[in-house]
């Protein structure tokens, strides 16, 4: 009895050796989660690094793509120049793409062209605009319903009118009870605009805003921000305040997408630009080169004093494209090919001699929708969400007032993807950089051969990393980790060099004909976009059809100013095999969508070639 009633003592309490047992099993659980927790952050900061190279290539193809587009503004000065000597029997194409059809007539000259039918559903606006119409606009383009183009024509006519009577530079005030809100880049992101107004309201006299520009372009419904943001200016011009963005644009609205969008939901430019008859018998033909003159690009008309001088023009340009950098100084940027790069230095030079203390700028995308740089005397705000691609970077808005620091609103559109798992929604994200640079590659491939076999002196077919990088970057012009990309874009052998040719293996441009040369192809293929502005621009009554006189004489312009090295021959046989019924036009759009690049894995599952 004695022995048991000892034992039930000693077992209420634990041995020695049961405390040493439990403490390792705490010390083995311990560093099993502390392993875990340092493998899980590793593969998360794996993640993050996969996806920042995917956010640069989106973005160093983006502003490769506005190089383009400034090169673009200098072939028109170009063909403005050379082209009616080149082409004397149509001068008037000159007069098309550089004149001005629009008249000083009266707004009703223009509304009474319209009629909003009875059985029009939408918002119908009443002017003066109140802050009912705001609210009646935004609920209707939540029902995704278009407002009529009546109400649209009525909106800028009086948005002009305000904007006329203000200054360039607007003035603004706040007070520690009276915040103002200021947003980046919306790009056509209806959604996002929505959710800035649901999370910080609607602009009104207590809740003024300011917007950075690039209001348009990329997005689909740039028209309805435009209509949104414009009513909201009527209807409080003192407290909504819209600065302009480089894709306040015309040229950029016909890249982008903008320009797009407006003919698909109205089709309403013979009304913003009223047809006028060419003087003689031209004025009496039936084709459509004699049927209208559009006003585009550059503006002929008017007194001296509405022109822009060279050095007036240069900043314009230098406002809207410019970019903050940590390198001191004042240089090119390289990267847009249009405007400078300003270092921390011209920052604090600037905002000394005006006596500010900091800049709000937008125009470039930010992975978590802003950054602050220069010392805490930059800030860059970005508003659209998703903007490369669906989970691609966050966007944000800033809440500033007198004597407080600047408070930063972070959020994301969330649609069913985005509940995927991280390392999806980055295999996504990543894949289709990728496809992006591969396009790019493909579009270069003749030059890029030339390169890689100028490296190859053994004929061997590989190179070393070294060697491939540095041709990739000489030849496309893109500052990309290559080294870190190099396992998307080619195999390398276990030796570590790349077989140099396996990167277009998987890829390459539907060819319309087969006998064309590949570098025709090619060329085509890359410029597709300037060839679809100059052309869209040509055919001034948007049926899509352009002479063949027209086809020719553009193309030996564009060749000539960009220096492309392609007998005039290749072109005109292509030209005639894209003139399908043999009616001397060509119905161009139809003619771009022939050339397309071919993915020969699109159909695979993406992530079985993908790991996180």
């Amino acid at each position: 009895m004695q022995r048991e009633q000892n034992s039930k003592q000693r077992g209420n309490y634990p041995q020695p050796s049961e405390v040493v047992r439990k403490t390792e099993l705490r010390s083995v659980s311990l560093k099993a989660a502390l392993v875990i927790q340092n493998w899980y952050r590793g593969y998360r900061a794996r993640l993050k690094t996969r996806q920042r190279y995917a956010l640069t290539i989106f973005q160093s193809i983006e502003y490769a793509d506005e190089q383009g587009q400034l090169q673009l503004s200098n072939f028109f000065s170009f063909m403005l120049e050379n082209y009616t000597r080149v082409q004397e029997k149509e001068p008037g194409l000159v007069t098309r793409l550089f004149g001005s059809s629009i008249q000083d007539k009266d707004r009703q000259d223009y509304l009474g062209l319209i009629e909003v039918p009875d059985s029009y559903c939408g918002p119908r606006l009443q002017f003066p605009l109140t802050f009912t119409d705001i609210d009646l606009l935004i609920e209707a383009f939540k029902q995704q319903q278009i407002l009529h183009a009546y109400y649209v024509l009525e909106v800028l006519f009086e948005t002009k009118k305000v904007l006329q009577q203000m200054p360039n530079f607007t003035h603004t005030s706040t007070s520690p009870s009276k915040e103002i809100t200021i947003c980046g880049d919306l790009h056509g992101k209806l959604d996002d605009l929505f959710l800035i107004f649901y999370k910080n309201g609607l602009p009104s006299v207590s809740n003024p805003y300011v917007f950075n520009g690039d209001f348009v372009d990329r997005g689909k419904n740039s028209m309805e921000i435009l209509m949104i943001l414009f009513v909201s200016f009527l209807v409080y011009p003192n407290d909504l305040h819209l600065n302009r963005g480089n894709h306040e644009d015309f040229m950029m609205n016909m890249r982008y997408g903008f320009t797009k969008e407006i003919l698909h939901k109205y089709k309403m430019r013979s009304v913003l630009m009223p047809p006028i008859p060419m003087d003689g018998d031209r004025a009496e033909k039936k084709n459509k080169l004699g049927t209208t003159i559009v006003a585009q690009g550059i503006r002929t008309s008017g007194s001296f004093s509405e022109q822009l001088t060279k050095q007036e023009w240069e900043q314009v340009v230098d406002i809207l494209w410019s970019d903050p950098r940590g390198k001191r100084g004042c240089y090119p940027n390289t990267n847009r090919g249009g405007g400078c790069y300003f270092g921390p230095d011209i920052t604090a030079k600037i905002l000394n001699k005006y006596q500010l203390k900091m800049l709000v700028r937008s125009h470039e995308c930010k992975p978590e929708g802003y950054e602050i740089c220069h010392d805490g005397k930059v800030i860059t705000v970005f508003s659209a969400s998703n903007y490369y691609e669906e989970g691609s970077n966050r966007g944000a808005y800033i809440r500033m007032s007198s004597g407080t620091t600047p408070r930063f609103f972070q959020y994301q559109i969330t649609k069913a993807t985005c509940f995927r798992p991280l390392y999806q929604r980055v295999n996504a994200i990543e894949s289709s950089a990728i496809r992006m640079l591969k396009e790019r590659m493909i579009s270069r491939k003749t030059d890029l051969t030339r390169a890689f076999q100028l490296q190859d002196r053994n004929k061997s077919g590989k190179l070393s990393m070294g060697q491939w990088a540095f041709s990739m970057e000489n030849v496309l012009g893109l500052n990309l980790p290559w080294r870190s990309l190099s396992s998307h874009l080619v195999t390398t052998d276990k030796d570590g060099n790349i077989d140099y040719m396996s990167g277009f293996q998987d890829v390459h441009i539907q060819k319309p004909v087969k006998e064309v040369q590949s570098t025709l192809i090619e060329t085509v293929y890359r410029y597709r976009s300037d060839l679809q502005i100059i052309f869209n621009i040509i055919d001034s009554d948007h049926s899509g059809l352009i002479s063949m006189e027209e086809f020719r004489s553009m193309w030996k312009l564009f060749k000539s100013h960009y220096s492309v090295h392609i007998d005039d021959s290749q072109f005109d046989e292509l030209a005639e095999r894209m003139d399908l019924n043999k009616d001397g036009s060509i119905d161009f759009n139809e003619f771009l969508k022939a050339f397309y690049v071919v993915h020969k894995f699109d159909k695979l599952n993406k992530s079985d070639n993908k790991l996180a």
